[in-house]
């Protein structure tokens, strides 16, 4: 890790007036007063704000952003502190928890200020979205107000769809740690192991090259390839002739790198061989697709021709890769009819999928960024040959 640049935790106040901008261009063209955000993700991308705090549903929080102006906090009492320490000028709080009117009445108040030409507010409604308050809360603050609250998750993945460069470099060096963790991992794996002592292994291997956090990591094996690719791990033992997948979703500043790879345990089949050969080659082909210019069909489409000549039996995957940033999985989709344009600067998954008999699966998967002459990986590329573990 010693030729890595070493990320500096937080962005600049510049990084995030250039977040506000863009932000505000697409408000106007959308005839939106604000948007207000509640998740974790949205508010720490338009303010910097983080907290394990989080993990308590106590509370809500609000952040409003305006089409002129900047960003204002509406939040419980409890975290003023740590939120007058951003780049924000206004945080407006009250003491919370407050069932009958936990920060609705100060929410409703600061959106009406907001609203001097549309009447119109995005909330995080839609696609790959959700709000983090009481639901019967929002709509006490429908019926209190008169502005007209609307789907504002087209305007907010618009906003963070294209990443930064500093949000990249961020990507790009957790995807360096989580590579050379799983580059690794094979001299410290042996047939008997459980899938918990091996995903426990890289966990503590890629913490201790400085991810943040590792949130997502399910390792899943079987005889020959895995039939699912969410969960575990369990404590089945490792043995000769299984295939153990392990999917990380790790995290530096709050950003995720999301890749897996695939070991063998004793021999490798020539069948799981050919398959881990068409998935190399399709991952190639998906590389190469994803230009700026190109769409998201356009990626699946590389990929899928490659796995459909190959013989596949399906996937339950229901798509070949996605978007990535601060959420593990980020709108686009690299599935037939997402029809997304592909734009420099984008963050991308490619992960094609091929189940070659029942309940045998085997997936592959890389990060990329996507540059004016096309595709960057942020991932180390897997190895053309699956590792062997003896």
């Amino acid at each position: 890790m010693s030729n890595l640049n070493i990320p500096q935790h937080g962005f600049s106040n510049l990084e995030f007036e250039e977040r506000l901008s863009k932000a505000q261009k697409i408000m106007h063209k959308q005839q939106l007063d604000a948007i207000f955000v509640t998740t974790p993700q949205n508010i720490r991308y338009f303010t910097g704000f983080d907290s394990q705090f989080w993990e308590s549903p106590t509370r809500p929080w609000f952040v409003v952003v305006p089409n002129e102006g900047k960003p204002i906090a509406v939040i419980p009492e409890i975290g003023q502190p740590a939120m007058e320490s951003t780049w924000l000028d206004e945080v407006r709080t009250w003491t919370a928890p407050n069932p009958k009117d936990d920060g609705i009445s100060l929410l409703k108040s600061t959106l009406e200020q907001c609203s001097n030409r549309f009447k119109k507010i995005g909330a995080e409604l839609g696609r790959e979205m959700s709000l983090r308050m009481p639901v019967i809360d929002f709509y006490k603050l429908k019926e209190k107000t008169q502005l007209e609250i609307v789907d504002g998750s087209p305007a907010i993945w618009n906003m963070r769809m294209v990443k930064t460069k500093a949000e990249i470099n961020h990507i790009n060096y957790i995807c360096n740690i989580a590579s050379a963790a799983y580059e690794e991992l094979p001299n410290h794996l042996e047939i008997g192991d459980t899938e918990r002592e091996a995903v426990r292994k890289l966990r503590i291997d890629i913490a201790k090259r400085g991810a943040d956090s590792t949130p997502f990591m399910p390792g899943i094996s079987g005889p020959g390839g895995v039939s699912q690719i969410v969960c575990g791990p369990t404590d089945r033992i490792l043995e000769k002739g299984d295939i153990l997948f392990i999917d990380t979703g790790s995290t530096y500043d709050g950003y995720f790198c999301d890749f897996d790879r695939n070991f063998a345990f004793g021999e490798i089949s020539s069948e799981v061989e050919r398959v881990h050969e068409v998935l190399w080659l399709a991952t190639e082909a998906g590389i190469k697709a994803a230009i700026p210019g190109a769409k998201t069909d356009d990626i699946w489409l590389a990929m899928n021709t490659i796995i459909q000549d190959a013989g596949t039996i399906g996937n339950n995957v229901g798509r070949l890769g996605h978007g990535l940033g601060l959420q593990l999985t980020e709108p686009p989709s690299h599935r037939p009819g997402d029809n997304t344009l592909i734009l420099e600067d984008m963050v991308l998954t490619i992960e094609p999928a091929m189940e070659y008999a029942p309940g045998k699966m085997i997936v592959h998967e890389e990060n990329i960024a996507i540059t004016k002459d096309g595709a960057k990986l942020l991932t180390k590329r897997a190895p053309r040959e699956m590792p062997l573990v003896k």
